[in-house]
């Protein structure tokens, strides 16, 4: 599929975002884990339509092993800057993300969770991203609330454009 079509005219305020996107330098966290450092590719590829296709796969920085994978898609609002972002993570959840394109800034919150029978818990009940272009360099910061645990930062990357 040729992924070098015209971008759709409705996602002119993502179109800093388009792309494939390289990070070495993660960070993971959380309360109820030790801390780990891991890489991660992320791709918001536009084939003409009025959404973005997103995917992300993350390795382990020293063991190299895959950890985590996530595909969906993120849509706008015509003529708006709300946008809406579906995710499915490879561990049993499927999420609704919304939130608001400004700048060079996407900030995104969930509004709807939704877990396979019998994932592990504890559950995710919230996520938070925040994606920020800095001239070549791309910020990503990612929040996770579970039953267990309050919303607190949990990943942190910093990526430049895959050529």
């Amino acid at each position: 599929m040729n992924s070098t079509l015209p971008i759709h005219e409705a996602l002119k305020p993502l179109s800093w975002l388009v792309g494939s996107w390289i990070g070495s330098n993660g960070v993971g966290q959380f309360p109820t884990i030790k801390p780990f450092n891991y890489c991660e590719e992320i791709s918001f590829l536009s084939f003409g339509q009025p959404l973005l296709n997103f995917t992300s796969q993350t390795w382990h920085a020293e063991k190299k092993n895959p950890m985590h994978f996530e595909a969906g898609f993120l849509r706008i609002k015509p003529d708006s800057n709300q946008v809406s972002f579906v995710v499915s993570h490879n561990f049993g959840v499927s999420e609704v993300e919304e939130g608001t394109v400004d700048e060079n800034r996407l900030v995104l919150e969930t509004i709807s969770i939704s877990r396979m029978s019998f994932a592990k818990d504890p559950a995710v009940t919230k996520i938070r991203r925040e994606y920020i272009l800095n001239g070549d360099v791309l910020t990503s910061t990612l929040s996770m609330a579970t039953t267990s645990t309050p919303l607190t930062k949990h990943l942190s990357i910093t990526y430049n454009r895959k050529l």
